[in-house]
């Protein structure tokens, strides 16, 4: 099916060729305890979802935007309207089709891939779990720790919430047609202990923070009311926003709503 199938550019398609690789992205899926629902994103011509079918006593939905793939979910691989997504991901509430807690998994359009992990932020408290192929300079930089230059506003956003694994890359030749970048694979798992912090406050200050990323923070942070004075504090004003740890941030965080409670 593939050598008659024309790729879409604007879908971003690269389909994975190799049954094995596809294999192995879904056994990353084995922390899967605390989701009886898969939510496929872009399932493609199908080279994950054969084995994703195979995994018992989970209901497995697929989100689409391209019609033709669309026809043959339904008419080839046997699949139902009712289990399939259709239109952009990043438009569509999954929830109003899934009950229940669910999995993400995919071979995700590179276009898209940091909305689909700003999505899965907004979705936090329904996914559990998120095993994705990004292009490799993004999988880097959500795994990046405190320190790197590939830590940045997305690192942070994306680990207050889920730990990250970065498990294997892949080569262009590993699709068809091949992209011009190398792929990677991570798993995103929630984390089991909640922390306190206001959502709001910390996601201005993190962006804050990155804007002027080569600046100390007693600079990068003057837009934020009060966080000049917490990074006195806390001893992070001579720091850069790339030094501080995720859990500095949420520090920090906390602070400035800390003194800001204490001066109304």
């Amino acid at each position: 099916m593939s050598n008659h199938f024309h790729h879409n550019k604007a879908f971003g398609q690269h389909f994975l060729k190799s049954d094995d690789t596809a294999r192995n992205i879904v056994e990353a899926l084995q922390p899967l305890t605390l989701a009886n629902n898969i939510l496929e994103i872009g399932p493609g011509l199908g080279v994950l979802t054969q084995f994703l079918k195979k995994i018992e006593g989970k209901s497995l939905f697929l989100s689409e935007v391209d019609k033709r793939i669309i026809d043959i979910l339904i008419n080839e691989k046997g699949f139902t309207r009712e289990h399939i997504l259709e239109g952009d991901i990043i438009r569509i509430d999954p929830t109003k089709y899934i009950d229940g807690p669910f999995a993400i998994i995919g071979n995700f359009p590179y276009n898209i891939s940091s909305q689909i992990l700003f999505k899965m932020i907004d979705l936090k408290d329904r996914v559990p779990l998120l095993v994705g192929m990004f292009q490799k300079e993004m999988a880097k930089r959500v795994a990046a720790k405190h320190g790197n230059k590939d830590y940045g506003v997305i690192t942070v956003l994306v680990q207050l919430y889920y730990d990250c694994e970065y498990l294997f890359e892949l080569p262009p030749e590993a699709f068809d047609p091949p992209p011009k970048i190398y792929s990677a694979v991570i798993r995103l798992i929630k984390k089991t202990t909640p922390v306190n912090f206001d959502e709001k406050l910390i996601k201005t200050v993190v962006k804050a923070g990155f804007n002027q990323r080569r600046k100390k923070l007693s600079n990068s942070l003057l837009s934020v009311h009060g966080a000049k004075e917490a990074a006195a504090v806390l001893g992070f004003s001579d720091k850069r926003a790339e030094q501080l740890s995720v859990e500095d941030f949420i520090l920090l965080a906390n602070m400035i709503q800390q003194n800001l409670t204490i001066t109304e």
